[in-house]
């Protein structure tokens, strides 16, 4: 008989094996020595160990699924449990034990793992929907389809909710989108025959353009175009393929009729810059009789030039009321000398004057001598009121002397 401390081998040839329930018997060796017979089934034991330890190791550091590492465990308790392997075949069935926690643990971390990735993916949609939702309202029709496109793309890449709540979220997301498309949609057709509209009319406007070009009617004809350039900036942009071309068209016709006008008005502006200086020659000429000390060769001459300048044609806008002024001012001279001399011979006018200075001499004189009176009276408040009055009626006299002295007198 033959044993170690895990099994032995009766003079039968049986094998046993110890374990915490007693002995078990392992199997019957008839081949060849009891301790040929231990070492066959200690190799079986060994065998058994390796099995568990690469099983462990893959609970350990692979993704084995749970049922497939249950399986494994089951088929090696049972080779355990059926005792033909001679070692401690009880710390085998406490490493399967340990192994078996193992396992569920592992399947309850991943359970609780994956309700906790369901739920962050039904927060996830739940964001897009929301934003999706909002997005349907937008009417930043480019950033809003991009970004919409971009949900897509990101609720496909999360993982699936139980079927329920996965479609009423999708129907909610798919709504907003059909939403959003079917007011842009509507928005685009709108635009479109707002163009349509736009480019009627500036075809329209075109025609008007193109037909004052060769007008020759420089004020009225520039004054159209400005109003049709208005009607164009009002009308709204044509479609793109129009647009340039209808421009072109308008803005061509515009700068044959401008460009003539420029070439004819650049002509009168030089005549005109002619004219003005002829002008201020005359000008300078007619202020040369100032100051007049004989008035009827003063006259005589003005009018001389006078008729020259009327002879020549416009001059610049904005240098017509210098020059002007320059002449108007020596015909005023030449009308007040007209004047003061009319004055001066018209024996009525000198009388008249007399009249009225000899009057309002009397007049005062009269004051002084009833302000002496009501002084020496002692009559303060005469006084006071006389002297106001002789005041004003000594500014009258003084006026209606200084005109007299016009008539020389």
């Amino acid at each position: 008989m033959s044993s170690d401390p895990w099994g032995r081998v009766d003079d039968a040839g049986t094998v046993y094996v110890r374990t915490a329930e007693g002995e078990k018997v392992v199997g019957s060796w008839q081949a060849g020595s009891p301790d040929e017979a231990l070492a066959y089934f200690e190799r079986k034991y060994d065998g058994l160990v390796v099995e568990i330890d690469l099983l462990e190791r893959r609970v350990r550091t692979t993704d084995l699924a749970a049922k497939d590492a249950e399986a494994a465990i089951a088929h090696l308790r049972e080779q355990v449990d059926a005792h033909h392997a001679v070692g401690d075949l009880d710390a085998l069935r406490t490493r399967l034990d340990q192994l078996t926690e193992g396992v569920e643990k592992r399947r309850e971390e991943r359970k609780a793992r994956k309700v906790q990735q369901a739920e962050e993916a039904r927060r996830a949609k739940e964001e897009l929907v929301a934003e999706a939702e909002e997005l349907a309202g937008s009417e930043q029709w480019r950033a809003a389809g991009e970004r919409l496109r971009a949900l897509v793309d990101t609720w496909k890449g999360l993982p699936r909710l139980d079927r329920k709540s996965d479609d009423e979220l999708w129907h909610r997301f798919s709504h907003a989108r059909s939403a959003f498309s079917k007011r842009r949609k509507a928005h685009f057709a709108q635009l479109d025959a707002q163009r349509e509209e736009a480019r009627q009319r500036k075809e329209k406007l075109v025609t008007e353009a193109e037909a004052l070009s060769g007008s020759r009617d420089w004020g009225p004809t520039a004054a159209k175009y400005r109003e049709l350039m208005q009607e164009w900036k009002a009308a709204g942009r044509a479609q793109r393929e129009h647009e340039d071309d209808l421009w072109a068209r308008f803005r061509g016709a515009q700068d044959i009729f401008f460009q003539a006008r420029g070439e004819v008005f650049a002509e009168r502006d030089s005549e005109q810059r002619e004219n003005l200086a002829r002008k201020e020659e005359l000008a300078a000429e007619a202020e040369k009789l100032l100051p007049i000390t004989d008035l009827k060769a003063a006259r005589s001459a003005f009018r001389t030039l006078n008729e020259r300048w009327d002879a020549i044609g416009h001059v610049p806008r904005d240098a017509r009321p210098k020059v002007e002024g320059r002449m108007h001012a020596v015909e005023r001279a030449v009308q007040e000398a007209e004047e003061a001399e009319w004055r001066r011979s018209n024996p009525e006018a000198r009388a008249r004057a007399e009249g009225l200075t000899g009057q309002l001499q009397d007049a005062v004189d009269k004051l002084r001598d009833q302000i002496d009176k009501a002084r020496a009276a002692g009559n303060t408040a005469k006084v006071a009121k006389l002297e106001r009055e002789l005041e004003g009626r000594q500014a009258l006299l003084d006026q209606a002397q200084k005109g007299l002295q016009e008539f020389g007198g």
